[in-house]
């Protein structure tokens, strides 16, 4: 949610800051902006829309000089335009900012500090501008600092200042930020997409830290000007890997790679039938004396979080309650040093999860984080933390991140499990094997003959304004996955029911012009699982028990048939423990949303009204 870049050395500035703003795209924008500072004056160019909005017009009148700062912005106070894009101007043009994030009391530091100021938009950004400038009597550091003082909410700040040609102050509290470390040159963005074409070391500036960037060298600094120690990163993956590699768009990469994210995260953890996991110390003795898990999350994490709760239990045998991370700070809920709270988000920075945490951390429970992001505020804040090492996730939809979120919560379950002597030996070794043939499996799905059963499925969605999902057990938390990716992309109104709860209300919806897909993987539950799928054909037959419009599509496992020979479509998924199965159940899931989508013309990888990341409550 926003993306934000700065530099300063000796290239083309507009370049490198349109660049990262373009690598940044994904994280969803509705207005993009730069401000270059070049003898003693800065100019800002921005433009509501699309980036190549400010393309075409920079095009027409480039901004020249060797320090700058750019943003692509996703509207929080007042609507997307021009005037409400960042970078945002002082009163008198001395200062430039570009912010993620929110500043809650924008409206008292009008009242109080900026009685008579005349402001050119609606933003609280703005704000912060008019305060800096005010504060600003020469030392650019401490007018940031000031300002700090007075701000309250959550922010990643980019400052720039006519006085002021060789330094960038930057300053983030919650929202991430990182800066990238080059020779006589230095660049700053809100992920590392933005700056990977130019250099892999980058120091991940903490909540709370401000910094000093100018060509040469960067200064660390807590909020009263202490200097603090620069801890430099490697980053491991490479530009190439954030790009498209050839695919029409980043989402059906991502679905692709999956044959190698599944390896990813299982490489290095599975020894001797066993699991071993980095970054956790504990004892057998702290294991057992936890009585409750909670497992806080949003969107998709929270689905992962969902198929974790079975995973755990079985492994585990205590109680595990999944969580929606904005409700779960809010609902006083039952946490002590007995407790292990589990947090789970690709980013590692969204908000709401990371509240989370710092509620859980506060009350005493010892909090493990899953996340993608090596040095994002989740891993950092947390007391454990296990990494999908799925490599970035560009596209809004997740899909990769995901089904790693699945397999690294089977890895916690059995190393957990084996800590506290509670798991089968025999049972664990056969579903680590499983495990390990997850990736093969995954490339069968894949193939093209599969791939083209599901476009052909797909055509028939097009017109679709509604579509139910049933499955029960862990193919309930498949299907609301499923449900979550047909919607945020493709913009038709999908909804996953339990489905021993269809005759509970749900039946009077039904009806010939509502498609039905249906989940049945556990072994369990599938005779009722194919009988629900019957009640709900019966409601689409016409007096003649034909059916014409709706059409029901079920999943199953290789050499499980459906009962009844009006289903129209079955996807098979490679035979594999019922335990297990979850995983590969959300490839073809994954396949039907991208190709609705793209049958429909959508915008994939940039869904309407939608972020990758989001860093504000």
């Amino acid at each position: 949610m926003c993306g934000i870049v700065g530099y300063i050395g000796p290239r083309d500035t507009q370049e490198v800051l349109l660049d990262g703003l373009e690598k940044l795209e994904y994280r969803g924008y509705d207005s993009a902006g730069i401000a270059i500072l070049a003898d003693h004056h800065i100019s800002v160019e921005k433009h509501r829309g699309e980036l190549a909005n400010l393309r075409n017009a920079l095009a027409k009148h480039p901004l020249k000089g060797h320090i700058g700062i750019g943003h692509t912005r996703w509207a929080t106070h007042g609507q997307p335009s021009d005037q409400n894009a960042h970078p945002h101007l002082g009163p008198e043009g001395k200062i430039a900012v570009v912010h993620n994030g929110i500043i809650e009391n924008y409206q008292y530091l009008k009242d109080t500090y900026l009685q008579g100021h005349t402001f050119k938009s609606q933003t609280d950004t703005e704000v912060v501008a008019h305060l800096i400038e005010m504060f600003y009597d020469g030392d650019l550091f401490a007018a940031v600092q000031r300002t700090l003082a007075v701000v309250t909410g959550s922010y990643a700040l980019v400052v720039m200042c006519v006085d002021d040609p060789d330094e960038l102050i930057v300053t983030r509290k919650n929202s991430p930020l990182v800066i990238g470390l080059g020779e006589g040159e230095n660049f700053i963005a809100s992920d590392v997409p933005a700056m990977l074409a130019y250099t892999r070391r980058c120091i991940y500036l903490e909540s709370g830290e401000l910094a000093r960037v100018y060509r040469d060298k960067v200064v660390v600094t807590d909020l009263a000007g202490n200097v603090q120690k620069n801890i430099v990163d490697e980053i491991e993956w490479d530009a190439q890997s954030a790009e498209k590699g050839g695919y029409p768009h980043f989402m059906i990469k991502e679905i692709y790679e999956q044959i190698a994210t599944f390896q990813q995260v299982l490489s290095g953890r599975i020894h001797a039938d066993h699991v071993e996991l980095e970054n956790i110390d504990l004892s057998k003795e702290e294991v057992e004396r936890w009585d409750k898990i909670y497992i806080v999350a949003c969107g998709t994490a929270y689905h992962a979080g969902l198929v974790g709760k079975t995973i755990l239990e079985k492994t585990l045998r205590i109680p595990v309650f999944v969580e929606v991370a904005s409700e779960f700070r809010y609902r006083d809920p039952m946490i002590d040093e007995n407790t292990l709270v589990i947090v789970i988000s690709q980013s590692g920075e969204t908000a709401d999860t990371l509240e989370g945490a710092r509620e859980a951390k506060a009350a005493g429970a010892k909090v493990l984080a899953i996340t993608n992001v090596v040095g994002s505020s989740i891993a950092r804040e947390s007391d454990m933390v296990v990494y999908l090492w799925a490599g970035p996730e560009i596209s809004v939809a997740s899909t990769k991140a995901y089904t790693s979120m699945l397999i690294a919560l089977y890895l916690i379950g059995f190393y957990f499990g084996d800590l506290a002597g509670r798991v089968d030996l025999r049972k664990e070794q056969e579903t680590l094997r499983a495990l390990e043939k997850l990736p093969e499996q995954a490339a069968e799905i894949l193939e093209q003959d599969r791939i083209q059963q599901i476009v052909d499925i797909a055509k028939e969605y097009v017109d679709v304004e509604d579509l139910f999902y049933i499955g029960r057990g862990m193919d309930w938390a498949v299907v609301q996955e499923g449900a979550l990716k047909l919607k945020e992309i493709s913009y038709i109104h999908a909804e996953a029911y339990a489905a021993g709860e269809l005759k509970h209300g749900t039946l009077a919806l039904i009806s010939n012009k509502t498609p039905v897909i249906s989940v049945a993987l556990q072994e369990k539950t599938f005779d009722k699982t194919m009988s629900n799928t019957e009640e709900m054909l019966s409601r689409m037959m016409d007096e003649n028990g034909d059916i014409s419009g709706a059409r029901v599509l079920v999943v199953v496992k290789e050499g499980h048939k459906p009962i009844s020979d009006k289903i129209h479509h079955v996807i098979e998924i490679p035979d594999c423990p019922d335990f297990i199965s979850p995983v590969l159940a959300a490839i073809p899931l994954q396949l039907i949303a991208y190709f609705t989508a793209l049958e429909r013309g959508c915008n994939i990888d940039k869904p309407r009204n939608l972020a990758k990341s989001v860093t504000v409550e």
